[in-house]
Formats: C-alpha cells, sequence, structure tokens
C-alpha cells in the first residue's frame, strides 16, 4: 500500500484542504519513492521538519478516512520518529536532497544518495537489519569504502569497529565485490 498510492492520495487529500506540506522523508517509504524497492511499508518516517500540528491532524483524519475504505493505515504514518537522526548525519546533507515525490501540494525530499546508503548501512550494521535495502541499493565498492569510516564513527563501543568491518566485508561478498 505505501507508499506511491498513498502518498498521492494524500497529496490530494491535502489539496482539498488547501495544505502545502513539503518534507525530508527517510526509510523504507524513501526507498520506494525513489523506486529502489517495492517492499510494503506502514508509515512514512519525516526526518525534517516537525510535522505542523495541521498536517498531523489532516494526517490522522486520512488515516481514519483510509481505514472506512478498507485500507489498514495507523494513525502515525505520517510521523517524526527519525528527527535525531538529523543531528548525525555527515555535514551538508541538507544540500544534497533529492527530490521523492513532487505533487500537487506534498513535496517529498529524501537524502541523497550517498547518505541515504549510511543511513541504510548503519541500520544494517546496528539492527541487523536492512540487508535488503542495502542489496537493493548496489553500492559500488567505492561507496562502500566512502560509507564505512562513518558508520564506523556512529558508536563508541569499542567492539563496533569490528563489528561493522566483517558486516560490511559480507555485503561487498555478497555485492560481487569481493574480500
Amino acid at each position: 500500500m505505501l507508499p506511491r498510492p498513498t502518498i498521492e492520495a494524500f497529496d490530494a487529500w491535502l489539496e482539498e484542504r488547501s495544505l502545502r506540506f513539503e518534507a525530508v522523508v527517510i526509510g523504507d517509504s524513501a526507498l520506494g519513492l525513489l523506486g529502489i524497492t517495492d517492499r510494503q511499508t506502514r508509515d512514512v518516517d519525516v526526518l525534517h521538519p516537525e510535522l505542523p500540528d495541521e498536517v498531523a491532524l489532516a494526517a490522522r483524519a486520512f488515516a481514519a478516512h483510509m481505514r472506512d475504505k478498507g485500507v489498514a493505515l495507523a494513525d502515525d504514518w505520517l510521523n517524526n520518529g527519525p528527527m535525531q537522526v538529523a543531528g548525525v548525519l555527515p555535514e551538508g546533507w541538507q544540500l544534497r536532497l533529492q527530490v521523492a515525490f513532487d505533487g500537487q501540494l506534498l513535496k517529498l525530499l529524501t537524502l541523497g544518495r550517498a547518505d541515504l546508503l549510511k543511513t541504510k548501512l548503519f541500520a544494517l550494521c546496528d539492527c541487523g537489519t536492512d540487508l535488503g535495502d542495502c542489496l537493493a541499493l548496489a553500492p559500488a565498492a567505492d561507496e562502500l569504502e566512502h560509507a564505512e569510516p562513518w558508520v564506523k564513527d556512529q558508536d563508541a563501543n569499542p567492539l563496533w569497529p569490528d563489528h561493522v568491518q566483517a558486516t560490511l566485508d559480507d555485503l561487498r561478498r555478497r555485492l560481487g565485490h569481493g574480500v
């Protein structure tokens, strides 16, 4: 269901209410909007800005409307869950944004490829999730090499750098980059 059809319907919902919203989204919905993955996701993670009250209310009303039509959509489907990530992203990330969706009154941007890859590699190393997303992004060997120092800097645990190295080496093998 998410992201494109729901996003298009929400854009129309906002248009009916004359509400304009532009945001930076990350995560699975961003990859879906970019056409990198087609996996279903339950929410849209807004990195920036904080959802204005009128947009948050419109999103909840939209979710109720969709549920009335038989579509399972949680009230918090549009959320600011990942806002803290903005504080650890590589410097200048705001300058490397790309358009993920450009509707009538809804415009969603996402991180540039290198920054988006870093967030997915961190999730892979930190939680053991996002392997499919990392494979779908199909990073070149030099992209992984460039991202690795940033991922290693994201945790102070003395075992973290070795864990990152092993995880990325496994990814390199899966991608056919050798190790």
